[in-house]
């Protein structure tokens, strides 16, 4: 049978979570709306890059060379999955490991990953790791860990023979906190080559450029890399806090039940104590009376 003193420490523990809760809740908030400001700055640039490679495409198919890219390159798939470092997420690393899964089939694949949690899933499923990178804590360090993937991308390509290059993560979409998402890094898909040298250019003329076209050509393909997964680093962490909210905000529910539930046992062990103690005063006062 539990005492009022177990009962006292017990509410005292629940208190402290709510309050944990709470704060984590709070964390969670500032952090989405923190990422989510981070990939929407970079709009602008994302345009421009786009604009680049818009102008650069309509020059070759004018001059009659083909597109450069194409979906179907040869050599090995690699796929790059972003996870979390941290739990209390729910199922938001479950998600993206079966959504990676799905796309393995049997076919050899180069696995990179982002994020502790999601990586010691794959790790327990045997699948060796490329290479394994952690989380940034803040905004700050978002770009220094996209620079990172890139050189890793390049090292998969020159040496590992790597053909095509994937990027998984989740992303909010509505009412859901982590919805799987799949980005083709490299080559550029001939479907969005296609619609940006077809796309009609927003002025008279098109810019005029000094540098060598098969460089600039490489230098906007690596811009765009950078644009492409700085915003899906940028959703994925928007995403990790908001599922992280979701549960904070379930398990809150829960505590304030059980605290609920606490109190009202609290409250019955005190009044039997009392009618206890009362009962003890009544018998001593008439055993005393009747020995009178």
């Amino acid at each position: 049978m539990e005492t009022l003193e177990s009962l006292s420490d017990a509410l005292d523990t629940t208190g402290d979570i709510q309050a944990i809760m709470r704060t984590m809740k709070a964390l969670s908030s500032v952090s989405i709306r923190q990422y989510e400001q981070a990939e929407a700055a970079l709009a602008d640039y994302a345009r421009t890059v786009e604009l680049g490679l818009m102008a650069m495409l309509r020059q070759r198919r004018f001059v009659g060379l083909p597109l450069t890219g194409s979906d179907r390159a040869a050599g090995t798939i690699a796929l790059i999955v972003i996870g979390s470092d941290r739990g209390l997420c729910g199922s938001y690393n479950d998600k993206i490991a079966r959504f990676a899964r799905s796309r393995m089939a049997d076919a050899p694949v180069e696995l990179g990953v982002i994020g502790a949690r999601v990586a010691a899933r794959f790790e327990a499923d045997g699948k060796p790791l490329a290479f394994a990178r952690t989380l940034p804590g803040s905004v700050e360090g978002l770009a220094r860990l996209v620079q990172t993937i890139i050189v890793e991308i390049d090292r998969w390509r020159q040496a590992q023979g790597v053909g095509q290059v994937w990027l998984l993560h989740n992303r909010r979409e509505g009412r859901a906190t982590a919805k799987p998402r799949a980005h083709h890094l490299l080559p550029l898909p001939d479907s969005y080559l296609r619609k940006l040298s077809e796309a009609d250019w927003p002025g008279p003329s098109l810019p005029l450029t000094r540098m060598d076209p098969d460089r600039l050509m490489s230098w906007l393909v690596q811009q765009r890399l950078f644009v492409v997964i700085y915003r899906a680093l940028a959703e994925a962490l928007a995403s990790e806090h908001a599922s992280r909210l979701a549960a904070m905000q379930a398990a809150e529910r829960n505590i304030e039940e059980r605290r609920d539930d606490l109190q009202q046992l609290y409250r019955q062990r005190r009044q039997e104590t009392i009618t206890r103690e009362l009962l003890d005063v009544v018998s001593g006062f008439e055993a005393v009376s009747t020995a009178d």
